[in-house]
């Protein structure tokens, strides 16, 4: 009797045993679904995702994860537009590509200089991938290296120390077009307007055009270049019709009318503000609470970024 309670008592921890290796396997499934869901491509289109980053300031909660990224998957290739913030950013595009293509990242395309757009880049570097980009961002780039990847580990720790600064191959002088197999993108080189290195993507099959910082959506667009250079910039882009817009920050739309013209309304406020400031005399320190007050409940992150957007237009404006 006593030989068949032990006999019982091993069955019953052995199913107890195989019980508890199963949940934990569950339990690491769900954690990778969980890690996948947290990192969503989104097809906007035909072959055309979109991952939209989280609304942060990179000085609150940044993560190497607030803009936009792209992807466009042609019948022998892929080309990704802006790689994220950091190496770990861009390994987590890179898995999530992979979970819907097998085929190769031929091009990863970065639409500016900025760190939150390229330093996903080192994800992608294997002999094969080309790196595209306006002609001025390779040197910009180095010339800001020692900068960008000191914000990096501030900012992001030991992922910040892993993303090293990778430059493009490829240069646009003007325009060039690339050719994924079936399907052509059309990359534009554009004057100097949210930086001096601002590159728009041309999705031609299915007329998306990414944007890069050029245009903001829900977010307050940001200015680092010259405000007038951005405003005639959006004016041209808007002389042609796209059957929908991708910003660098924000949601993607088939209303060009309003995306566009939001971002215009707001920089054609906040650059007559400023300039009736200068005009009377208002220090920088005053318009930085004043410029642009009309908007202020039209965007996310207003306070910090139209304060930041008075403090670089307003000493140019003083030249006018």
């Amino acid at each position: 009797m006593m030989q068949g309670i032990i006999h019982g008592l091993a069955v019953m921890l052995s199913k107890i045993n195989c019980f508890c290796v199963s949940l934990v396997g569950v339990l690491l499934t769900l954690g990778g679904q969980a890690w996948a869901d947290d990192f969503e491509l989104k097809q906007i289109a035909d072959g055309v995702y979109v991952h939209h980053g989280k609304h942060l300031d990179i000085d609150d909660g940044y993560q190497g994860d607030i803009c936009n990224l792209g992807v466009v998957i042609g019948r022998d290739a892929i080309a990704v537009i802006d790689s994220g913030g950091s190496k770990h950013t861009g390994e987590q595009l890179l898995q999530a590509i992979k979970a819907i293509s097998p085929l190769p990242v031929r091009y990863v395309i970065n639409t500016h200089v900025h760190p939150d757009h390229t330093y996903g880049n080192a994800a992608f570097q294997n002999g094969s991938t080309h790196f595209v980009g306006h002609e001025k961002l390779a040197n910009t780039m180095l010339l800001r290296k020692e900068q960008y990847e000191k914000l990096n580990t501030r900012l992001l720790g030991e992922a910040g120390k892993v993303s090293s600064t990778v430059t493009p191959d490829t240069p646009v002088h003007a325009q060039i077009t690339l050719d994924l197999g079936g399907r052509i993108l059309q990359l534009q080189a554009q004057t100097v307007a949210h930086t001096h290195t601002d590159l728009t993507v041309l999705d031609t099959q299915t007329n998306t055009l990414f944007a890069g910082d050029l245009l903001f959506a829900q977010r307050t667009p940001v200015v680092e270049g010259d405000i007038k250079g951005l405003i005639a910039v959006l004016e041209h882009m808007n002389q042609t019709a796209y059957t929908r817009i991708v910003p660098g920050h924000g949601l993607e739309s088939t209303d060009q009318k309003a995306i566009i013209g939001n971002a215009l309304r707001y920089l054609n406020v906040l650059l007559a503000d400023v300039r009736n400031s200068l005009k009377k005399g208002i220090s920088m320190e005053q318009t930085m609470d004043s410029a642009a007050a009309a908007e202020h409940d039209q965007w996310q992150l207003f306070d910090i970024a139209n304060r930041r957007n008075v403090n670089v237009i307003y000493p140019q404006l003083e030249w006018e």
